[in-house]
């Protein structure tokens, strides 16, 4: 028996009902193995800035630094302006550098391939999304554009893309470690190295150098550009098992993934460290579904199952697996966006999919 200290971020929009059905499936699924949870409920996004100035408090940060583990329900990013990514913040500033990110079929989810099962590994601190930035007209981008001239606009804003050997050299093992211990037989490192040969042809670089560290393993390694990878993830999604590649890339093709086992419904993710570990789903807040008890919330007890794999509690996450994959095939408690038709009036609400999977995983 084992109590787990977990840190549960509530999130914004539809977010806390999305948690709150998590929160019970999960304790439900440990209760098989006689463990049980004791949750330290934090508050952070848009709904809590009113009144803490910031959609991250502090007592988020220190929360999960002193728990090493967190859930987390989905929290609100504007699109041009305002507050920076609340997730991304998260990540960097607890230095969860690797987002684990399955991509898997579940029989009766709708989608235009079968058996897929992929996972992305992508890298979570670097690139393009390190917030390095600079404003038209701002002296960082005209120093910038001195130091380039003929290469930029002098009406251009500016974003620098950091590639480390740090960064990339990590990344890269925990996509081989991951192969190690789930009994993967490929990793396949995915950039854009014919165009930025520095950036990209270091992650390249770094790459192959760690592949044969692991070559005594027997996991295959081999290399693709990423838009000749989106191709073959249309084409010929059979073919891969585990890719891995910097942040920007890695958000694009998480998308696609999901897009080939039926959408970000089932789209769980897990952000990793070196000692700690947060877990969320890939979708958004939805606000517009505030409060309805309408929203999947198959993709957050999913990333809860990734938790309970990381905490090693593996016969409740087979249970919970199994749970799932029954509730989803059967077809019948499922939310309105898992029915033929989005219409169905026998759709259940988030509260009630939760019930048939504790359901499921009571009676074994």
């Amino acid at each position: 028996m084992a109590v787990h200290n977990v840190t549960l971020i509530r999130g914004d929009g539809t977010g806390p009902e999305l948690v709150e059905a998590t929160r019970r499936v999960l304790e439900a699924a440990v209760a098989t193995n006689g463990s049980s949870f004791q949750w330290d409920v934090v508050e952070a996004g848009v709904d809590i800035m009113e009144t803490a100035g910031t959609p991250l408090p502090d007592n988020v940060l220190e929360s999960v630094r002193k728990n090493k583990v967190a859930l987390k329900g989905p929290i609100t990013t504007p699109i041009g302006t305002g507050f920076r990514s609340v997730n991304v913040a998260l990540r960097k500033e607890l230095d969860l550098f690797a987002c684990i990110r399955p991509c898997k079929s579940y029989v009766g989810v709708r989608s235009k391939y079968d058996n897929i099962d992929l996972v992305i590994v992508r890298e979570n601190t670097e690139d393009l999304y390190a917030g390095v930035e600079y404003d038209v007209n701002s002296p960082e981008a005209k120093a910038i554009i001195a130091m380039s001239p003929g290469k930029i606009r002098d009406d251009a804003a500016i974003s620098i893309k950091p590639i480390s050997i740090t960064g990339t050299r990590r990344i890269v093992k925990t996509a081989f470690d991951y192969a190690v211990e789930n009994g993967r037989k490929k990793v396949t490192a995915v950039c854009k190295a014919n165009i930025m040969k520095y950036t990209d042809g270091l992650f390249y670089r770094v790459a192959r150098e760690v592949a044969e560290e692991y070559r005594k393993h027997g996991i295959e390694y081999d290399e693709w550009l990423v838009d000749a990878m989106c191709m073959q993830l249309v084409q010929k999604p059979e073919n891969y098992d585990i890719l891995v590649m910097p942040n920007l890339y890695g958000d694009i093709l998480s998308d696609l993934g999901a897009g080939l086992v039926g959408g970000l419904g089932v789209a769980p993710g897990a952000n990793i460290g070196d000692d700690m570990a947060l877990f969320e789903a890939t979708h958004g807040s939805a606000p517009k579904y505030k409060n309805q008890n309408k929203v999947n919330p198959t993709a957050l007890i999913l990333s809860g199952l990734l938790m309970l794999k990381y905490l090693k509690e593996d016969k409740a996450a087979a249970a919970l697996d199994k749970a799932v994959s029954e509730v989803i095939a059967e077809g019948k408690d499922v939310t309105y966006d898992m029915k033929p038709d989005r219409n169905d009036p026998t759709a259940v609400g988030t509260s009630q999919m939760a019930d048939a999977i504790i359901a499921k995983i009571q009676a074994g």
